[in-house]
Formats: structure tokens, C-alpha cells, sequence
């Protein structure tokens, strides 16, 4: 028997003007095997500090968002900052979090799974390491596209051509942000794909090329400096000079709204 729809009205909360979904890692779990077994094309977004600063200024990136299925809360720093405003979130649900989580379950249920991303040659590496750790996944292609894909009209429909001959299930990307959130948006439907979850740099930790933060670190709410660490020149901006506002946005949303609740 087809599950009924679940209502998610009572578990959407809104930070600086970004709707969240206030879900456990299971509830999200659940909640995408829901989506696909509809058969109708979504996508997932994981929002961090970073796409709250950017969803300020970026018309594009808000139309993502707002289009959006589900968004997940990534990192501690949106936990805290929904606590601050007297909406709390029940749980960090990271991209990196979210896709072992999600893998397990496709396994268990024989769902296919296509990985668009990550570092050359990545998404085969993780692809091999996942049939070995999550046996009964169908991971039915990988594709890492080149710099500069996203402008080139004849290398989108490339892509799409190929996750529509595959057929899978769930689509994992693994652009970085504003792309791979911009791109879901603009072709999720042509694509067919029943579900698209942006999960950032998890292909490059699934395959083992990039080292995610110790425990501690992504306990403590500290897995940006790990980040940062590993690629401060690709980085530095985005942490040390972008999202700062964030802290400042967010004072404004509170006095805003001084009794929100």
C-alpha cells in the first residue's frame, strides 16, 4: 500500500528568511524514501551559514531554495542560532551525515544512485568503496564534469542525458555551493530523477581524497577550521570574510522579531 503524504507543516521553522525542516536524521531519512517512492522529480538542500548569508543577496539562489523539497539544517552554528531565536532544531543533518545514512537505506531497499561531482576521479573511487561497505547498493553511474560546466548548454544536456538513461533513484551532487543548489533548480525536472540531495564535499570524504574533521571538531561546531585548514585559499574568503555577516543578519531577524517564537 502507497504511503500517505507527511504533513510537514508542523516541522518547518524559518531562520533569516531560509525555511527549515525540523527533523531527526531518521525523520529525513524517511521523509526522502517518501519522495521517491512519488516517482515526482524534487530535490534536497542541506543549509549551512554559508547559504543563509548568500540567500540574502542572490535572487537565483533564493528561488532554489524556495523550490526546494526539503532543506536540512548543517551545522551546529544554525542549531545555535535557531535556539537564540526560540526555535530550536532538533538535530545537525550534514550532507556528510546524511549520505551514509541515506546509503544504507537505498541498500537495504535496492534503490539506484548516481553521483554527479565531486574531484576527478572521486566518485568512482567512493562508488567502489560504498558496494563493498553497503552491499545491495545500485550506484549506476558517476560523472565528475568539467570547470566551467554549468555555461555550456551542450554539457548540461549532456548530463542530463545521462542520469535519464540510468534511472536512478536518488542523485547525489557534489558541486559545491551556489552551483550544485543553482543546478538542481534549473534542471531537476528535465532530469527525472525523483531525488537530488546536494551533498557538497561528501563525495570527496566517501572516496577518501579529503579527510573530514576529527570527531571532536564536528561536535564543537568547529569542522569550518578543519576546512579552512585544508584549503585556505579556496576557502578563507567564504569563512573569514562572508560569513561573519551572518552573526550580524542574524541580530537583525531577532530584533526584528523580538518575540518570536
Amino acid at each position: 500500500m502507497k504511503k500517505s503524504s507527511p504533513d510537514l507543516r508542523e516541522s518547518v521553522i524559518e531562520l533569516c528568511g531560509v525555511r527549515i525542516h525540523n527533523l531527526t536524521m531518521s525523520e529525513a531519512v524517511e521523509r526522502i524514501e517518501w519522495l521517491v517512492s512519488e516517482r515526482r522529480p524534487a530535490y534536497v538542500v542541506t543549509p549551512t551559514v554559508d547559504h543563509l548569508v548568500r540567500f540574502q543577496s542572490d535572487a537565483e539562489f533564493r528561488d532554489a531554495y524556495r523550490d526546494a523539497a526539503l532543506a536540512l539544517p548543517d551545522g551546529f552554528p544554525l542549531l545555535w542560532a535557531a535556539r537564540f531565536l526560540g526555535r530550536p532544531l532538533k538535530e545537525k543533518i550534514s550532507g556528510s551525515d546524511l549520505a551514509p545514512a541515506q546509503c544504507r537505506d537505498m541498500a537495504r531497499r535496492g534503490r539506484r544512485l548516481f553521483f554527479l561531482g565531486g574531484r576527478p576521479g572521486a566518485a568512482d573511487r567512493a562508488r567502489r568503496r560504498l558496494e563493498r561497505q553497503y552491499p545491495g547498493i545500485r550506484i549506476v553511474g558517476t560523472y565528475c564534469p568539467p570547470y566551467g560546466f554549468e555555461r555550456d548548454p551542450r554539457e548540461n544536456a549532456g548530463i542530463v542525458r545521462r542520469i535519464r538513461e540510468t534511472s536512478p533513484d536518488v542523485v547525489f551532487l557534489g558541486l559545491g555551493t551556489p552551483k550544485q543548489e543553482k543546478w538542481m533548480h534549473r534542471h531537476y525536472r528535465e532530469a527525472g530523477s525523483p531525488v537530488m540531495i546536494g551533498v557538497g564535499a561528501t563525495i570527496d570524504f566517501m572516496a577518501g581524497v579529503v579527510r573530514r574533521a576529527p570527531f571532536f571538531m564536528q561536535r564543537s561546531g568547529l569542522e569550518w577550521l578543519w576546512r579552512l585548514a585544508l584549503e585556505p585559499r579556496r576557502l578563507w574568503r567564504r569563512y573569514l570574510v562572508e560569513d561573519p555577516r551572518f552573526f550580524w543578519i542574524l541580530l537583525k531577524h531577532k530584533l526584528a522579531h523580538p518575540a518570536s517564537r
